[in-house]
């Protein structure tokens, strides 16, 4: 059997990505849970580049930065198939993965960040949401007719964007505004609960450290 490793955290959802892929593949494998603020001499050792999780760790060598670990899950392992076989379906998964990737920070800024920054951010993540709820109009999903790479690639705005929302009080997305966004992440978390961790305890980890960082100036 092969020996397979993943580094991670488990609020994380680039870690969850990872997860994700490989139990769909039917992969077993050792998870080792990190520490940010303690970091292992194996996640150093494993990227010593940017020195993050995840990193999945098979037959002794180091994969990092989580759409890289899905996509080599996906050609490494028997089982479904996470990306689309038909190549215009896989560019176009890739694309709608990227645009998720791109988008990232200004989701986090929108919600962190205050005064002109955050307006900014804001203005971003509007334009983000419309691109999204049109591309949803008239499917399901972004690619084929099942959950695949790019909601895996998704989960931060299908989940954490709207924990982080209720966390910090900053509310983007209604369904006044993005109704067909809005079905599409409640049809994603019935669909994928066993690959995300329990929305009521990611809530409680990031009201906790929104209060230490609070306290702590």
């Amino acid at each position: 059997m092969a020996d397979v490793k993943l580094l991670g955290l488990w609020y994380s959802p680039f870690s969850k990505r990872v997860e994700w892929a490989l139990k769909i593949k039917g992969v077993e494998y050792e998870y080792i849970e990190d520490d940010l603020q303690n970091k292992s001499l194996l996640l150093l050792q494993s990227n010593p580049i940017h020195k993050k999780v995840p990193v999945l760790i098979h037959n002794d060598k180091s994969i990092c930065e989580s759409s890289v670990i899905v996509e080599y899950i996906d050609e490494t392992f028997e089982g479904p198939s996470i990306l689309p076989k038909d190549p215009y379906d896989r560019a176009l998964a890739r694309f709608w993965a990227k645009f998720f990737e791109d988008k990232g920070p200004s989701m986090m800024k929108s919600l962190f960040l205050k005064g002109e920054e955050q307006e900014k951010a804001k203005e971003e993540v509007y334009e983000m949401l419309k691109i999204l709820d049109n591309e949803l109009k008239d499917k399901k999903f972004f690619v084929g007719d099942k959950f695949g790479f790019v909601d895996i690639v998704a989960n931060a705005a299908a989940l954490w964007f709207g924990v982080l929302e209720e966390v910090t009080g900053v509310v983007l997305v209604t369904k006044e505004k993005f109704p067909n966004f809005c079905a599409w992440r409640d049809e994603y978390y019935i669909q994928n609960k066993e690959y995300l961790p329990p929305r009521d305890e990611l809530f409680a980890h990031y009201q906790a450290y929104i209060q230490r960082v609070a306290a702590s100036k």
